[in-house]
């Protein structure tokens, strides 16, 4: 089991002494979310030479590793213009993968929850185009549901990662989006032994439940929008005590897969930059504690 460190809340710090940083920290890889230089959100990647030789050379100075990518792109519509543009995006991200020698790339399913249906169809029409290409460089890519994809439930998720029976698609199971995945319930460990032996990577941060009557107070009411954190263990309410006992019956931590090797868990905490110095650090042991 490789144990990242998710660089966005430290993604300002530049390419060297953003690994460096993660080195101090203890972690012996980064899972690169959304860069501006590298592969930001929604947009082309840009991942110059000069960057990506930069990147390069801060791995080999310390002895880490990229465990993976984090690509987010509308690649589930609505809109069929922006859907090639992602699709277009995907392509030239792979091929960086490839270059860096990283076999995960991770996503989520995009797309709008006010028309799941067509975007579920864009979804599937997205896969038929880039699953030869995944599969043909050798690229595990891993699915998660996001508050306001077009799904947001774990299981349903699940079953559409299963649904193309292929080596190179997993499952994502992301713990601070745990109140969305089953409206509220929280109950980890009944969707953690469902997407089964699909479960190839883990988020760990807290959250609250956004469910919970004015948990959260929104004016106007009724915008069309959704909340969460990615805060420290314990800050919120996720039942980590379920969690990390359904990862150890599943035997999480020695999971290896034909494509992409090892199953990845890595720390997603956003929230609060300055308490990193602690909370990176705290984390990490918490995982080794709980699964090694």
């Amino acid at each position: 089991m490789k144990i990242a460190f998710d660089v966005d809340v430290i993604r300002d710090l530049g390419i060297t002494r953003m690994v460096h940083q993660v080195a101090e920290w203890g972690y012996k890889y980064i899972e690169q979310s959304p860069h501006p230089q590298i592969n930001p959100f929604y947009k082309h990647p840009k991942a110059s030479r000069e960057i990506m030789t930069e990147y390069k050379n801060a791995l080999r100075s310390t002895g880490l590793e990229i465990s993976s990518f984090i690509v987010v792109y509308r690649w589930s519509g609505p809109d069929e213009l922006r859907r090639q543009a992602a699709v277009k995006n995907w392509k030239r991200m792979i091929e960086i993968a490839v270059e860096m020698g990283v076999p995960v790339i991770n996503t989520e399913l995009s797309g709008n929850p006010n028309e799941p249906e067509i975007c579920e169809e864009m979804f599937y029409r997205s896969m038929e185009e880039l699953l030869p290409i995944i599969e043909r460089e050798g690229i595990r890519v891993e699915i998660q549901a996001h508050p306001w994809d077009f799904c947001e439930e774990s299981n349903e998720t699940a079953d559409i990662v299963k649904s193309f029976r292929s080596d190179h698609v997993k499952y994502i199971y992301s713990a601070p989006h745990t109140f969305f995945y089953d409206k509220g319930k929280g109950d980890v460990k009944s969707m953690l032994q469902y997407a089964g032996d699909d479960l190839s990577h883990m988020l760990i941060a807290d959250t609250m439940n956004h469910t919970k009557h004015c948990r959260y107070i929104v004016n106007p009411p009724g915008v069309d929008a959704t909340i969460h954190q990615h805060v420290g263990v314990g800050e919120g309410e996720v039942n980590f005590d379920a969690l990390f006992e359904a990862l150890r019956e599943m035997d999480f931590a020695n999971r290896s897969f034909k494509v992409g090797g090892e199953s990845i868990i890595s720390a997603a905490l956003f929230g609060y930059p300055e308490k990193m110095k602690y909370q990176a650090v705290e984390t990490r042991e918490l995982i080794e504690r709980e699964l090694l």
